[in-house]
């Protein structure tokens, strides 16, 4: 475990240890598609330009609102692992209060070891999804 990693939410530690006790890359992407078999259906009039993440080679969409003060998100891609990763951080993140998710350190997708499994454009893809995340949520946090 990282030293940051008693600042990180329950949430994200439980799923940092969920992959950093799997050694195989090759299990890691097993994790993944189970991740992304679990997804809940995104709607198809939110799969728009607004809702699409920028920088990722595969199709991927995210949308946010805040439901009893927590970030609710919801994603889709049209690459398995890619909407893995999606669900990953829709895992992660979900129910955080929006201020929690724009301010937490990217380094937990580091700590899950992913990065070292993944592509270099997919790894720079999920950091992108995440960028994206944090984004919907500052636009959810109430005017200061």
């Amino acid at each position: 475990m990282s030293a940051s990693s008693a600042a990180r939410p329950a949430s994200i530690d439980k799923l940092v240890q969920r992959f950093q006790r799997v050694s195989d890359p090759k299990r890691r992407y097993e994790q993944l598609l189970w991740f992304a078999k679990k997804l809940d259906p995104f709607p198809e009039d939110a799969k728009t330009a607004e809702n699409k993440v920028s920088g990722c080679v595969s199709q991927v969409y995210v949308i946010a609102h805040v439901e009893d003060g927590g970030v609710v998100f919801q994603g889709d891609s049209d690459a398995q692992i890619t909407k893995g990763l999606v669900a990953l951080l829709i895992a992660a993140l979900n129910g955080l209060t929006p201020d929690a998710v724009v301010n937490l350190s990217p380094d937990f997708i580091k700590d899950t070891q992913l990065d070292v499994s993944l592509t270099p454009s997919r790894a720079n893809g999920f950091y992108n999804i995440f960028k994206t995340m944090q984004q919907k949520a500052l636009a959810l946090m109430p005017e200061a």
